[in-house]
Formats: C-alpha cells, sequence, structure tokens
C-alpha cells in the first residue's frame, strides 16, 4: 500500500509540473530561408506578429538564404524537435529543387515534418507596358500562329516559376527561350530594362510595379482571377489553357520526430491568424491568399504536388540550366 502510494504521489507530482511548463516556455524560431523582404519573409512577419499574440510568446523571424532555400531548410533539419524552431517554406526547398533534378543535403520527405499549408500566391505574368507583349493572347497568339520565341525570366531553373513556364508551353504548343535569373529581383530589373519580353514570378515583388504601371500584368496563374488585380485574367481562362493552374504556396515544416500536439498546436496558431480580417487583409495586399489547411490535407496536398510537377517535368523535357 505504501509503494502504491508513493507511485500515485509521483505519477501525480510528475503531471502537474507538465501541466505547469506548457509548450512554449520560450520564443519560437521561425526560419524564412529567403532574403529579409521579400514575399516570403512579409508572410512569415505578417503571421508572426498574430501567432505570438495567439502563443503568449514572440515568434521570432530568422533569414536564412542561399542554395535556393535549402540552407534555411537544412537549419531546421538539423535543429532539435522540442517545437522552437520551424520553418516557413516555399515549394522550391521541399518539393521543386529534387523533382528538377538538383541533389539537396537531406529529404524533406524524411528529415522534415509538415505540419500545415499557411497560404498561396497566384505567380503573375509582367511585360514591360511599351516593348512587351500587350496581352495573354497576344503573347500565346502571336507565338502559335506567327512563330514568335519570346524570351522570359523566372528566379531560377528549376524554379516554380520556371515549371510554370515549362507547362504554358507544353500545353500552348509554343517554344520560349527560358532565361533564368537568382532571384525575382534581377528578372524583374531586366524587364523593366526591355531586356527581356517577360517574367513569370511570385506576385508579391511585383505589386508595386503594376501598381505604378511601370509593369503590365498580362495574367495570374491560379485557377480564378486575384482579388488583388481583379481585373486580370487567370491563364486557365484562355480556351487553349483551360485546366492550366500553377501557385507559389507557404507551409509549414518543424524537424523530423516533432512532438505531434506541438504541431498541432503551432497549426491551430495560424488557423487563429486567419480568422482575423487584419492579418488577412494585410496579407491580401502583400499578394497572399490567407488559408489553412492542416497536417492531414497537407499530406495530401504534397503527394498531388509532389506528381504533378514530375509529370511536368516528364512532358516538358525539362533540363535544370
Amino acid at each position: 500500500m505504501l509503494r502504491t502510494a508513493i507511485l500515485v504521489s509521483c505519477f501525480a507530482l510528475f503531471g502537474a509540473g507538465a501541466q505547469a511548463n506548457p509548450w512554449p516556455q520560450r520564443p519560437v524560431t521561425l526560419i524564412v530561408p529567403y532574403p529579409a523582404g521579400g514575399g516570403v519573409d512579409t508572410a512569415a512577419r505578417i503571421y508572426g506578429a498574430a501567432i505570438s499574440r495567439t502563443l503568449g510568446r514572440q515568434v521570432v523571424v530568422e533569414n536564412r538564404a542561399g542554395a535556393s532555400g535549402a540552407i534555411g531548410a537544412q537549419a531546421v533539419v538539423r535543429a532539435e524537435p522540442d517545437g522552437y524552431t520551424f520553418l516557413l517554406s516555399s515549394p522550391a526547398e521541399v518539393l521543386v529543387t529534387p523533382i528538377a533534378g538538383k541533389p539537396l543535403p537531406y529529404d524533406p520527405e524524411k528529415d522534415l515534418t509538415p505540419i500545415a499549408f499557411v497560404g498561396d500566391t497566384p505567380l503573375g505574368i509582367v511585360a514591360h507596358p511599351e516593348r512587351g507583349p500587350k496581352s495573354l493572347g497576344e503573347l500565346v497568339a502571336s507565338s502559335q500562329k506567327q512563330g514568335v520565341k519570346f524570351n522570359y525570366g523566372t528566379p531560377g531553373s528549376g524554379s516554380t516559376m520556371h515549371f510554370a513556364g515549362a507547362a504554358m508551353q507544353s500545353i500552348a504548343g509554343v517554344n520560349w527561350q527560358h532565361v533564368p535569373y537568382k532571384g525575382a529581383a534581377p528578372a524583374v530589373n531586366d524587364v523593366l530594362g526591355g531586356q527581356i519580353d517577360f517574367v513569370i514570378t511570385g506576385l508579391p515583388p511585383l505589386v508595386a510595379h503594376i501598381k505604378t504601371g511601370k509593369l503590365t500584368l498580362l495574367a495570374v496563374t491560379s485557377a480564378n482571377r486575384s482579388p488583388l488585380f481583379a481585373d486580370v485574367p487567370a491563364i486557365s481562362e484562355l480556351p487553349s489553357m483551360a485546366g492550366y493552374q500553377f501557385t507559389n504556396w507557404l507551409g509549414l515544416f518543424g524537424p523530423a520526430q516533432l512532438p505531434p500536439g506541438i504541431g498541432r498546436k503551432m497549426s491551430a496558431a495560424f488557423e487563429s491568424a486567419v480568422q482575423d480580417e487584419a492579418v488577412r487583409q494585410r496579407l491580401q495586399e502583400a499578394g497572399w491568399r490567407a488559408v489553412v489547411l492542416e497536417q492531414d490535407a497537407f499530406v495530401q496536398f504534397l503527394a498531388q504536388e509532389r506528381s504533378r510537377y514530375q509529370t511536368v517535368r516528364d512532358k516538358a523535357g525539362m533540363i535544370s540550366e
């Protein structure tokens, strides 16, 4: 009886200690694998402020840029799975890069824990208002009927935007010259200067240029029009491009073996954030759609995306430049 009483007392003590120290007990780090000021960074800082209020602890956004996102992702892979280090990822460092034939120093499927899908943005197709094609219809028709070989820029070979351009060419039956850059900024600079015909990249770095008239938004790559530019068509509205869709999305990941309960709490914090009208508005103004898919739905989404990118690669005969 005495031994039983002691054991019961010990369990009660440990249980009380566990309840008295719920996660999180200190600031949480959200790693962005891209430079400060970019689209993913902007979304991370909007979300971070909202999540800090929900969790009652500061969310610190840390930029670990380089190697198309792989450096930041690897920092999370190497982190302790204690709930204090997370990755806010684009498709590149967790899905697209290996499909494009570029090796990674980690296995995204084994070394990271998918937690939630937390937003997406259409890609925008933009051209110089005076020197480039004036509409999506002109862009496709002049290539189909007159054999015009436009050159287009993307933030990099094997990027989501490169895949989006390859898929467009495959579906429309046209031949364009891909010009890969090291990031969106130099590609945008060259289309502004007339060195290339058009650019495919995420909306966030384009918004200011479009609103000031420096660039013309020909189309967006999402299934529907962007609320930010409701007068601009989606590519799928063109009869020859029906069914076309590409987005640049945001995924929340933790290290492998992250405790499921912590993942659920972090996902719930993002869900709470997107219920806030002010947060949704700020994300929309930055070009992002605020939406959360919890873990099971996110895992299913990742499998579908992986299959879709592999299909595009194979049909287009893509070779990473």
